[in-house]
């Protein structure tokens, strides 16, 4: 039984390492990326992206769609921010359906577009709001009535970092 308290407490003192280790990370490439030091906030922010941050996921796809520090690719911005969306971060959403809106890394659709705006709008943004308005009018009913279905039916994904920001 003490053995497996010491465990216990061995096992919590290595999370808030790691967290904290993550935390520095993401702390380093934003100061990179302050200073115009773009590869070095790509170094930074891969491995925390890869591991499911959605911080560092949303900060690596606005990096692709402007092609600093690695090579301008929308494709790879938009799949950035999916993952990113996927854990309810608000700020990946918003740029996920203005992706899906335009056309821009993604093929357009206004259903996506719509779902995504939608459930970003949920949660009090007046910028989504405006947009999922603004793409509704591009919508026929059954395609609305698809993308508010696939908006409420929407579940955020479980990862290591669900921080909703």
């Amino acid at each position: 039984m003490r053995s497996l308290f010491w465990l216990l407490i061995l096992s919590l003192c290595i999370a808030v390492a790691l967290s904290t280790a993550a935390g520095a990370d993401f702390a380093t490439g934003l100061t990179a990326y302050q200073k115009g030091d773009y590869a070095g906030a790509v170094k930074e922010w891969r491995p925390l992206a890869e591991q499911g941050v959605a911080e560092a996921q949303f900060n690596l796809g606005l990096l692709y769609m402007d092609g600093q520090g690695v090579p301008l690719d929308p494709g790879q911005a938009a799949s950035w921010f999916e993952k990113a969306a996927d854990q309810d971060y608000g700020k990946a959403q918003l740029n996920l359906g203005a992706l899906y809106s335009s056309g821009k890394g993604v093929k357009r659709d206004y259903v996506q577009a719509y779902k995504w705006f939608n459930i970003c709008a949920a949660k009090g943004d007046s910028k989504c709001a405006a947009k999922r308005d603004f793409v509704a009018k591009m919508l026929k009913a059954p395609q609305l009535a698809a993308a508010q279905r696939m908006s409420s039916e929407w579940k955020p994904k479980q990862t290591p970092d669900n921080t909703g920001k």
